[in-house]
């Protein structure tokens, strides 16, 4: 199949090739809560030497900056607590950590999560963390623009290959808020 945005090779419905995804993300896909089928969420096989999005988009397809989005983990603080969280936002905008998210998570203090933490508590690949998949109790934190576009670009959980979705998808995920001027 062909893919709908950027010049992929072939596009696979994510259900058709569930072994070319880690547990949580082939886990997720197989119990797809959402409005949009999960047939519409297609899996496209990358080099992960071009992982990082410059070079990505170079190989690629410049219009996949556009319709790029990046999933992030981070860490709110409040006294002894912690609470991680993801956010979603398109690739041409920043996590507004300090200010949305710390409120959003009513915590006194936000940045975001280390490198051990994101991955050991994702079971996804530094790189190509993905919002479909993440533990269950994360709150899902989703720029309102990436819900927006029509087909978004996001991590599938490994820093080979890239995941298409449908945007309004993600508002759809569990855990997910929409939430204002998440990236800025």
């Amino acid at each position: 199949m062909r893919a709908p945005i950027g010049d992929f090779d072939t596009a696979t419905p994510a259900p058709d090739c569930l072994d070319e995804l880690i547990a949580p993300v082939a886990d997720a896909v197989r119990d797809w809560p959402g409005a949009v089928p999960a047939e519409q969420v297609l899996y496209v096989e990358t080099d992960p030497r071009w992982a990082d999005t410059a070079v990505f988009v170079e190989h690629y397809g410049r219009e996949l900056l556009e319709r790029s989005a990046n999933c992030v983990v981070v860490a709110g603080k409040r006294g002894g607590a912690t609470t991680l969280a993801a956010c979603l936002v398109l690739s041409t905008t920043k996590v507004d950590v300090n200010g949305v998210v710390r409120r959003q998570l009513g915590a006194r203090k936000a940045s975001f999560a280390s490198m051990d933490t994101a991955t050991g508590e994702t079971g996804m690949e530094y790189g190509g963390i993905t919002p479909i998949g993440l533990p269950a109790t994360w709150p899902l934190l989703v720029d309102p623009a990436v819900v927006d576009l029509p087909w978004v670009l996001v991590g599938s959980g490994r820093r080979r290959g890239k995941l298409l979705v449908p945007g309004k998808a993600f508002a759809h995920l569990p855990g997910a808020v929409l939430v204002e001027g998440l990236g800025a």
